[in-house]
């Protein structure tokens, strides 16, 4: 718990891939997180080889998505979506599947690793990738690469809209107008936020109490103005009887 105490205390020195590999800690506290940085570095030194030096963007763009998708495979665990291990980047760099979130984690560290300039996207539902390209931006589903249409997007994010915001399409906004808000880059702090929040969640419908106090603790660190993420903890704790500091 310090290790990753110490990775969030700063968003201005916070290394996402770091802080999010540190996440499985709790349940694999043996993992080597050197050695998790050290494979995406050489994952992302062999596609740097099959680039020429004055690669454009776009370029770099294919091959990532070459090398990614469809050389080492990665994709959504469609068979298994409630293993937590779709949440831990080890474990989703050893199978090639995870969750959207965790499969854009790497995605971006490679990314970034080859210059490109990406965000991630806490769009609701599944999270997605925003490319910023020289003839402007991408979105792209991190499960398989493919580039969304403005109409797609606005298909996804359709049935999230509150009654407020459906008043509001009602007396003549568009849905264009409203999605632009939900395409904003993620900060590193909102990626390791969801992930928690999605293994929270997992936790405490499968009765996994605690698994989900070590998630609660963590989401505690990560966000300690947050008063509900600490009340939740405290009835956590209440309820298998385990004092603070236990």
């Amino acid at each position: 718990m310090d290790y990753f105490a110490a990775l969030v205390s700063d968003d201005d020195s916070l290394s996402l891939t770091e802080a999010a590999g540190a996440i499985a800690l709790a349940e694999h506290p043996a993992l080597d997180l050197s050695a998790l940085q050290t494979e995406l570095d050489e994952l992302a030194q062999r596609l740097r080889q099959r680039l020429p030096a004055d690669a454009g963007a776009l370029q770099r763009v294919r091959a990532l998505h070459q090398f990614f998708y469809r050389d080492l495979g990665f994709g959504g665990n469609v068979n298994d979506l409630r293993d937590p291990d779709n949440s831990h980047l080890h474990a989703v760099l050893q199978r090639r599947r995870g969750l959207p979130i965790a499969l854009a984690v790497l995605y971006l560290e490679l990314a970034g690793q080859l210059g490109l300039q990406a965000d991630g996207v806490s769009f609701p539902g599944h999270f997605l990738i925003k490319l910023h390209l020289p003839l402007g931006e991408a979105v792209i589903d991190p499960v398989d690469g493919r580039s969304l249409t403005r109409a797609e997007l606005e298909e996804r994010l359709e049935p999230y809209l509150s009654h407020e915001m459906r008043f509001d399409l009602e007396s003549g906004m568009g849905l264009g107008e409203l999605l632009g808000d939900y395409l904003q880059p993620a900060s590193g702090r909102e990626i390791l936020a969801r992930m928690l929040r999605n293994l929270a969640v997992l936790h405490r419908e499968d009765g996994d109490l605690l698994r989900l106090l070590q998630v609660q603790q963590r989401q505690v660190v990560l966000e300690p103005l947050d008063v509900a993420l600490r009340r939740a903890l405290d009835r956590t704790r209440m309820v298998l009887d385990q004092p603070e500091g236990e």
